[in-house]
């Protein structure tokens, strides 16, 4: 209900009384009542009626505050059934949009104040690691169907909600995108995503939509030194430790290992281990979502960066404690780390020996796990070979796999 609080205080003034006297006769916390008059806290109905009777309005602002309710209360239902109406004006929409839609409408008419979306989004974060891409792509652009219509008939006190939702469905796209080897594509996503962020005005959904490009930059093709750029423009946004903040930490410092600058990877993998320190135990817990920052991806990080600087105890290190860690469901990411290890190998000089080991990695892989993320990091592998080794089959064998 916005700016109630204005009426409660014009009435208040216009019959002489000061904030503090009228919250002592009314029998109320003064810093309540500044409060709720200056917006920063919901109007209480038993406020409404204290204010009336104290005021003698005649219940004048009894119906100004049950109207303003019944409005506030009815403009989400306006809101749903313009939603509807221009679902159902889209060319052979798809019948589950609609269901959809209408499940939304349901749950913004019985709880105004709810922010469905964010279940929405957290739900996501947990799908992308367990469900196959082409379901996770199918669902995605039925609910970003449906976010797309909320969002043209919103008000602008959800608006900001709703394109919080917006940034991180789009970067779920464009993570999608980019594994499925869709990366010009993806940086449509990444820029769709950043816009929307910017527009909630979320400081760390701005820094979450950065972040993920980043990290992905190393695995698209993009050159090392532009990712390691989009990095030096986000940093000043990242604020307190987030789960965002470590994230665009990580991706830098692969970022600057690709690029050969391995003294300052390191040196920023150690900073990312200091913020992890500082994350609320719930960020660094939540061990199956896109959304947390759990230890094994902190190791993940160290394994990529002590692979490529040639620190090959640091980098075994790693790779043990992130294969001891990592969910079972993540059986991509824990022989994404087992590649890097079978790359240390090689750069050590047991070209055989790293070369079997990617193989085997990639013929235990599942092949529904497969994409772009496990072809760049073998790649990394192959690249690692010298120039006057590259004749053994071993090596031919392995680039005719990643490039299937």
């Amino acid at each position: 209900m916005d700016h109630f609080g204005d009426i409660l205080r014009q009435h208040r003034v216009a019959a002489g009384w000061s904030l503090r006297k009228f919250a002592d006769l009314i029998r109320y916390d003064f810093g309540y009542l500044g409060q709720i008059e200056r917006g920063n806290r919901p109007v209480n109905p038993a406020v409404v009626a204290a204010y009336d009777r104290a005021l003698s309005t005649d219940g004048l602002i009894q119906k100004a505050y049950d109207s303003r309710r019944a409005d506030d209360t009815d403009m989400p239902r306006r809101s749903v059934l313009q939603a509807m109406t221009s679902l159902a004006a889209l060319p052979a929409v798809d019948r589950m949009v609609g269901w959809e839609a209408l499940r939304h409408g349901l749950d913004t008419a019985i709880d105004v104040d709810s922010d469905a979306w964010a279940e929405i989004v957290a739900s996501y974060g947990t799908a992308y690691y367990r469900q196959p891409h082409d379901q996770l792509m199918t669902q995605l652009g039925r609910d970003l169907t449906v976010l797309q219509q909320q969002l043209a008939a919103v008000d602008d006190r959800r608006r900001p909600q709703l394109l919080r939702a917006a940034a991180a469905l789009s970067v779920i796209v464009a993570l999608s995108l980019v594994a499925s080897g869709h990366a010009l594509l993806s940086r449509r996503w990444w820029a769709s995503a950043q816009r929307a962020a910017d527009g909630s005005g979320d400081p760390d959904t701005r820094v979450l939509t950065r972040a993920w490009d980043v990290v992905n930059g190393c695995y698209d093709a993009r050159r090392p030194l532009t990712v390691v750029a989009i990095s030096d423009e986000v940093l000043p946004l990242a604020g307190r430790p987030s789960a965002a903040t470590c994230g665009l930490l990580a991706g830098r410092a692969q970022a600057l290992s690709l690029a050969g600058r391995h003294d300052e990877a390191v040196a920023t993998v150690r900073h990312l281990s200091e913020q992890i320190e500082k994350l609320p135990a719930a960020v660094v817990g939540d061990v199956e979502s896109l959304w947390g920052w759990p230890e094994h991806r902190l190791r993940h990080t160290e394994s990529w960066v002590y692979t490529h600087s040639g620190d090959r105890r640091a980098a075994a290190a790693a790779q043990a404690r992130a294969l001891e860690l990592y969910p079972a469901s993540q059986i991509r990411l824990r022989t994404q780390v087992q590649l890097h290890h079978a790359a240390a190998t090689v750069r050590a000089g047991d070209i055989m020996d790293g070369l079997t080991a990617a193989a085997d990695l990639l013929d235990r892989l599942p092949r529904e796990q497969h994409n772009e993320l496990v072809r760049a990091v073998t790649l990394q592998v192959a690249a690692a070979v010298p120039d006057r080794e590259r004749h053994r089959p071993l090596y031919t064998e392995l680039m005719d796999r990643v490039q299937r």
